[in-house]
């Protein structure tokens, strides 16, 4: 889940299960079963405590490799951090002070040399005051082949939003070709090849459920940066391109929206108590009123 909000995580995972409580998550967080991490595109991520090492082999190699090409000493300026480690978490100033050399134009990259995780409070539902310490003092040392965790990272995105094509797992991901080539080769024989309506080559797993075209599609309420809308290098099948400047504005952020019938409609906001929806354009009188009753839910979870 996409954590770049602390509350988001906890809206998604409302979205998508019934009877979700706010405190599943909570005690998830903080018996570490679930952890809080810079992975993907570089931005936070909620993953599973045992999927979190895989992950991680995948983005970091990526990154040392980046540092590698701009000749600056990572495996070095890691050491220190997991030397700050030792006394407790810290925060990312802190790591900033550990790492002087680490040129100015780079300092927003310190956490991509060495995995770390967040450590609650920080997270949780509306704590946003963060302080970090490394993936192995958290979690104990969990080693990952590079193959193994391509095959389960393509494992868990077809899972989540397949049908999908390399391209869309590339974007979701933030990785190269060659990061998740062996996943695809690993998994072969799970995978079926499907053809988009425009002629795209997607990839789905072999016994996941494919519904029929004609069922039916609950209203559904979205957090900001959701991956159902940032996780395809193709939006158009979820986000209209009339509608793309209106929930992804100029500097990356991506607003709240409302889905009618699986295609973004509207945004919404809570604001007073309620959850206001602002609909791209008029919405059926029927349609209308099941926005209004899965926007009261959603007040009353929020509330």
């Amino acid at each position: 889940m996409q954590a770049q909000a602390a509350k988001a995580p906890y809206i998604g995972l409302w979205t998508r299960l019934d009877g979700f409580r706010r405190d599943q998550l909570t005690q998830a967080y903080e018996q570490r079963k679930v952890v809080r991490a810079t992975l993907f595109r570089v931005t936070i991520q909620l993953v599973s405590a045992r999927d979190h090492a895989p992950f991680a082999t995948l983005t970091h190699r990526r990154w040392r490799d980046e540092f590698e090409n701009w000749g600056l000493p990572a495996a070095d300026w890691a050491e220190r951090l997991r030397a700050l480690a030792e006394s407790g978490p810290f925060t990312y100033a802190e790591a900033n002070g550990a790492v002087p050399e680490l040129p100015e134009r780079y300092r927003w990259r310190v956490r991509c040399l060495t995995p770390l995780v967040h450590v609650p409070p920080a997270g949780l539902w509306g704590n946003i005051r963060v302080r970090v310490t490394t993936a192995e003092r958290w979690l104990g040392r969990r080693d990952a082949e590079q193959r193994e965790a391509a095959a389960l990272l393509v494992r868990r995105y077809l899972a989540g939003y397949g049908p999908a094509s390399r391209a869309d797992l590339l974007r979701f991901s933030g990785l190269r070709v060659k990061d998740v080539q062996a996943g695809f080769e690993e998994l072969e024989s799970q995978l079926i090849e499907l053809e988009s309506d425009d002629g795209r080559m997607l990839f789905d797993l072999r016994r996941a459920p494919r519904p029929p075209a004609d069922t039916p599609t609950p209203i559904r309420f979205l957090p900001e940066w959701d991956h159902l809308i940032l996780g395809f290098d193709d939006r158009r099948r979820v986000l209209p391109p009339e509608y793309q400047a209106a929930v992804i504005q100029k500097n990356g952020d991506m607003r709240p929206t409302v889905l009618v019938d699986g295609v973004v409609a509207g945004l919404w906001r809570f604001e007073a108590g309620r959850v206001v929806v602002e609909p791209f354009a008029p919405l059926p009188r029927q349609v209308r009123r099941e926005v209004e009753d899965e926007a009261g839910r959603l007040a009353a979870f929020l509330g």
